[in-house]
């Protein structure tokens, strides 16, 4: 099962420390930066997750 996350945060940290907990959990197509929508607080970022292979932790 293939999903899309989008990730809204209070700033570039944040957003991507969230993609770091999934990556570490699922096979993760990560977003190499965040985004900024004008005149809106925060960033967003979006990743890509394969649900079907699970990472051995």
């Amino acid at each position: 099962m293939l999903i899309v996350v989008d990730i809204a945060a209070a700033d570039d940290q944040t957003a991507l420390a969230f993609q770091e907990m999934l990556a570490a959990q699922w096979a993760t197509a990560p977003a190499d930066r965040t985004t900024r929508d004008p005149g809106q607080p925060g960033v967003r970022l979006r990743c890509y997750l394969d649900l079907r292979q699970q990472l051995d932790t």
